[in-house]
């Protein structure tokens, strides 16, 4: 029998604030959102308060206070660098990893030995804690949505020790009878609707269910899902990450946006951003759309939502042919008298970049836009974000309120940790 395994590391952003700061341990911590506007993280202390994900930071302001809650605004170097180092364990250890997100990846644990599976979860959680600092709960079992319920297990119950194997029907039946539906990996809100309806809130009495019912009520999906509960694999293992169907960048901003400038500099940066991640990912786009929004929370405000999609002729990554057609795109769709809270550019149609059509009514010198494009992101890369940028861009960090950032201790050397001995 082959097995998965599934590391999801422990309330990562906030475990990822207390490596550096020990004195936050026992303590409750948050993490908010890209405009300190809503929180993103809760360490389990703050989850016992009552504070639910994604409640706005002025509702909770008194509990901060009451509870002396320590808060940070988002790290993301911090958080992708931490995460970095536990997937790159991660492939140490396991034959193959998928990395699902930047806090999860499962493990392809071929044709391990049954006896010798719990021991390498919790020598391998035990080990990333050791040599990373963060806490991370590993589920083994026969599918990916039991290994992902096995990991659950390991947050419930501490004398697991971070390493949960789970196989034998009897013990996931007695599982699945106390784990509620809707947090089964595959069940969406629709899904769940239904089977509340039906009188159905545990994982239980899902897999009780006739498949006949689940092909019937639940079409495809829901009987993957059914077959993953009775151990069948059915959902597949990618050791190589498929290629991104569309790239989006998108900020709510800070203070809402009345002016044409104001936008123009947010959309600039996003889409200079959106032909980075292509270009690092070799691919290219054929259709790029950019969208502007007001604050939907503001009943007092007027709303308008806006989006103007566009086709290039030739698929490009090119930062410079891009911008030039958002900023067209934004004139578009602007309208004055209205308070935008947030925009974005998103691109789809994408096709690796050695597959891109030319075309003889093409003027612009590819060869050469190609090779200024991979200066800038090597000068970038080596200086530092937005180093080389396009006149019309903003920093990225102006958009949004991040008033409580911590250090980025692991990726800039004057942001290092200081020891004093």
């Amino acid at each position: 029998m082959a097995f998965i395994g599934l590391c999801d590391c422990n309330n990562f952003f906030v475990s990822c604030e207390r490596v550096f700061r020990p004195d936050l341990e026992k303590r409750p911590v948050m993490v908010l959102s890209n405009n300190d506007g809503c929180i993103v993280a809760r360490s389990n202390e703050v989850k016992a308060l009552g504070i639910k994900m994604g409640t706005p930071l002025f509702q909770v302001r008194d509990l901060i206070r009451r509870h002396n809650i320590a808060v940070f605004s988002s790290n993301y170097q911090l958080y992708g660098d931490m995460s970095q180092r536990v997937m790159n364990i991660l492939r140490q250890e396991a034959p193959g990893i998928e990395i699902y997100s930047i806090d999860e990846a499962f493990m392809n644990l071929g044709e391990m030995s049954l006896e010798s599976l719990q021991p390498f979860a919790r020598n391998l959680s035990a080990r990333i804690r050791r040599e990373v600092g963060i806490p991370v709960s590993i589920g083994v079992s026969p599918t990916k949505t039991l290994a992902k319920i096995a990991s659950k297990l390991c947050k419930q119950y501490p004398a697991l020790k971070g390493g949960c194997l789970m196989y034998r029907t009897q013990d996931v039946e007695k599982v699945l009878g106390r784990f509620p539906v809707s947090d089964v990996w595959g069940i969406g809100r629709r899904s769940n609707a239904k089977l509340q309806a039906m009188g159905i809130t545990s994982a239980l009495g899902f897999y009780n269910m006739p498949p006949e019912q689940i092909n019937y009520l639940f079409h495809l999906p829901g009987l993957r899902t059914w077959k993953e509960l009775h151990g069948e694999p059915s959902i597949g293992f990618e050791d190589v990450q498929p290629d991104h169907q569309t790239v989006c960048i998108s900020r709510s901003f800070a203070k809402e946006m009345t002016t044409l400038e104001e936008l123009d500099a947010a959309i600039s940066t996003f889409t200079s951003k959106v032909a980075e991640k292509l270009r690092a990912q070799g691919q290219c786009a054929q259709q790029m759309s950019v969208f502007i929004l007001t604050n939907r929370f503001r009943e007092d405000a007027p709303q308008n939502y806006q989006i103007k999609t566009t086709l290039f002729d030739v698929a490009t990554d090119d930062t410079l042919e891009m911008s030039e057609r958002a900023a067209l795109s934004l004139r578009q769709i602007f309208k004055t008298g209205y308070a935008y809270k947030k925009a974005g550019v998103m691109v789809s149609r994408l096709m690796p970049r050695r597959g891109v059509q030319s075309s003889m009514l093409d003027n612009i010198d590819r060869l050469r836009r190609a090779s200024l494009m991979e200066t800038i992101d090597a000068i970038n890369k080596v200086e530092g974000n937005y180093t080389v940028r396009l006149a019309s861009q903003g920093e990225m960090d102006q958009f949004s309120a991040r008033t409580m950032t911590s250090r980025r201790f692991t990726t800039r050397w004057d942001e290092i940790i200081d020891v004093k001995v």
